[in-house]
């Protein structure tokens, strides 16, 4: 048995949806603009490398900290289906389902929240989700942590050498495909790194390496 990982956002689907998200939120009066500015802020000073995942992720979960996970999760059910379920890549679905027919187990492996990661495990019939998942009080309130660790850039890394672990393979023999360069850690560390419509860092350093580019197209249209 070997494991086909697969990032989310720009992969699986072809927008990000965090950045959609934001955007709802604050159209629907959920998050200020200035809360979303101070967000954005914080994922340029990621990518730039003036902050830590720990800290990109820590920044982002302080907004929903004291707010109502059922809310929270009828509000991305309702995304989903209206901003983001058509937002598949084709080559996205042709790949799970060849994986699928191979035998592979199919986990996702996104710094996504697992209201929305589930969602689309789920439809897609993934096997596995690795996600950020957020801390939920006795009261039903998120208490602004994550549970079991930060599941962005390098720390995806120990999240899918545990699922690995957990299903007895080697996390070498396995597949992982992603349009980022912040996940190479996890690209090194598998046999199959595929840069999915990659992003100019990545495709830079997966042709100096020699590895698999991609490209999987835009979003298709999904019948209800």
């Amino acid at each position: 048995m070997r494991i086909a990982f697969f990032d989310l956002d720009k992969t699986i689907l072809s927008v990000n949806s965090g950045v959609l998200w934001v955007r709802r939120e604050v159209a629907l009066g959920h998050l200020s603009k200035r809360k979303a500015f101070r967000a954005m802020a914080w994922l340029a000073r990621y990518h730039l490398g003036f902050a830590s995942a720990e800290a990109m992720v820590a920044e982002a979960v302080s907004h929903v900290t004291g707010t109502s996970s059922a809310s929270l999760k009828d509000r991305t059910g309702k995304f989903y289906e209206e901003e983001v379920r058509r937002t598949y890549r084709p080559g996205a679905l042709e790949a799970i389902e060849q994986h699928r027919r191979e035998g592979r187990k199919l986990v996702m492996l996104t710094s996504s929240s697992h209201y929305l990661a589930e969602l689309v495990a789920l439809e897609l019939r993934f096997d596995g989700v690795l996600c950020n998942r957020l801390e939920v009080d006795a009261a039903g309130q998120h208490t602004g942590k994550v549970v079991g660790g930060v599941c962005f850039g390098p720390g995806k890394l120990p999240h899918a050498q545990a699922e690995a672990d957990r299903l007895g393979v080697p996390l070498r023999d396995s597949t992982f495909y992603t349009d980022s360069y912040s996940d190479l850690s996890v690209l090194e560390a598998v046999r199959e790194p595929v840069a999915v419509n990659p992003d100019p860092r990545l495709r830079r350093h997966a042709h100096k390496r020699g590895w698999l580019v991609v490209d999987w197209g835009d979003s298709t249209a999904r019948a209800a």
